[in-house]
């Protein structure tokens, strides 16, 4: 049966997204040594996860074509695939991945503005979603969805920090720590999320310290503030919560005490 030209242009659409997601990952597995570290062991496994992928992103790309995603399983369905899941059936994790394909794809319109090709965001998220199926423990409280939107924003993070790294840029999504729950921490967590305050890239990483060099201009309290949520003095960051207790006052004063001493900084490095 011939194919219409729109099946052959989705074709090709598809073979594009695929090949640049792969190379993605490929460069994300290489780069952050998962091969034989613990996070990746074998070939076996290797192979199965980047089918896995494969079957993933093919989904993904028609979805986000069509604009059009799965409905989120039932309660009972997941429960039911999850079960299978851990007894080794590999179909119900593919039931699991593709019914939460739009998770993906919301979490990764946050990063659009991060620098990195979109494919290459996706991709990795998709990786981030597999892990989260592969490694979710029910009998811990934590609904899926929550897991897994952890899991696949921090497998983003981790890639922008090891790129921008690279590139010697701080950059709004990259984590400077975890809080308690183990949730990174992020330069736009501390800047606030304000467009109008902050550009997208801070600074490089010279520009960066000498802004925290003019630390000296700041009132006492937010010079406080800032050198414990960095953690200039002993290396060790605190959270706002932290902050907050430590000094005996709201978080949500804290986060403005530190927004106002950071805008300070980056006002007088100009």
């Amino acid at each position: 049966m011939p194919i219409s030209f729109l099946q052959y242009y989705q074709f090709i659409y598809f073979k594009k997204i695929l090949s640049q997601a792969l190379f993605g990952v490929f460069r994300h597995i290489i780069k952050n040594d998962l091969i034989g570290g613990g996070c990746v062991s074998g070939l076996g496994t290797i192979i199965i996860t980047v089918v896995t992928l494969v079957n993933g992103l093919l989904l993904l790309a028609y979805y986000l074509n069509n604009n059009a995603f799965p409905q989120p399983l039932s309660e009972e369905e997941e429960s039911m695939y999850l079960k299978k899941v851990r007894e080794g059936d590999i179909n119900a994790r593919n039931i699991l991945i593709e019914h939460n394909l739009r998770l993906v794809a919301h979490i990764g319109k946050k990063f659009e503005g991060a620098g990195d090709d979109k494919d290459d965001i996706i991709s990795i998220g998709t990786i981030g979603l597999i892990k989260a199926i592969n490694t979710f423990d029910a009998e811990k409280g934590t609904k899926l969805a929550t897991y897994a939107a952890r899991c696949i924003e921090n497998e983003i993070l981790m890639h922008l920090r090891t790129t921008k790294k690279n590139k010697g840029e701080v950059f709004l999504y990259d984590p400077i720590g975890v809080d308690k729950e183990g949730n990174a921490i992020t330069l736009i967590d501390v800047l606030g999320t304000h467009p109008d305050v902050v550009p997208d890239v801070v600074q490089t990483n010279v520009e960066f310290q000498q802004m925290l060099s003019k630390i000296k201009y700041l009132s006492k309290r937010e010079r406080k503030v800032v050198e414990m949520r960095f953690g200039l003095v002993n290396g060790l960051r605190k959270t706002q919560r932290e902050i907050a207790k430590l000094l005996g006052i709201s978080r949500s004063y804290v986060s403005r005490i530190e927004k106002r001493a950071l805008e300070k900084l980056m006002k007088d490095n100009n």
